[in-house]
């Protein structure tokens, strides 16, 4: 499905840079110039929307996986219950501390949300992996797996997310002239990337 949403995004990139192709027919009207302006900034806000909600259940993927990871290791470790709610209580901190399209604009947002969730799959999965039981349990491991994937995997998301919004932004910016009639209701703010969160 992934690779199904690059094509189709590629396919839009075309479209939108031949938006303004000054070899196109001159019998262009306005009115149809718009329409396809129009079309394509849809779907860039769609292709943002579904790559951040891919990106986003993902993760919510990998906290699941971490509560039933933590509730395997109560099962199987009865004393180490208080140990083991602390982190379902982190846990609880993490979804709280999760950054939006907005407030990802602030480094700082994204930046402490990453400290507390690498921390939390670096702590929880070596408690795992350091019990007797982990050789043999085959629900560990396939929990731990299922963590570090979804873990490794967020990079890709970010990547796609990041590459869709500078197209955004640079269509904003090429036709800044048009984007009135596009959506009159709009702001048509520019959307913030993680590169820049990562580059500051």
């Amino acid at each position: 499905m992934k690779y199904l949403n690059f094509i189709a995004f590629v396919g839009f990139s075309c479209m939108f840079w031949n938006c303004g192709d000054k070899h196109a027919p001159q019998q262009e009207t306005t009115f149809s110039k718009v329409d396809s302006l129009t079309e394509f900034y849809l779907s860039l806000q769609d292709s943002m929307l579904l790559t951040w909600n891919l990106m986003i259940h993902d993760d919510n993927e990998k906290i699941k996986a971490m509560h039933n990871l933590i509730h395997e290791l109560m099962v199987s470790n009865p004393g180490k219950r208080e140990e083991l709610a602390a982190y379902e209580e982190r846990l609880g901190q993490l979804e709280r501390l999760r950054y939006t399209p907005k407030t990802m604009a602030n480094n700082d947002v994204v930046e402490e949300y990453d400290f507390a969730s690498n921390t939390l799959v670096a702590e929880i999965v070596a408690l795992a992996e350091s019990q007797a039981e982990f050789a043999y349990n085959s629900t560990l491991q396939k929990l731990t797996d299922k963590i570090r994937e979804a873990d490794q995997r967020m990079a890709s998301y970010r990547e796609d997310y990041d590459a869709i919004v500078v197209t955004y932004n640079a269509f904003l910016e090429k036709n800044k002239n048009y984007l009135h009639e596009i959506d009159e209701n709009s702001s048509f703010e520019k959307r913030p990337m993680f590169q820049m969160v990562a580059d500051e």
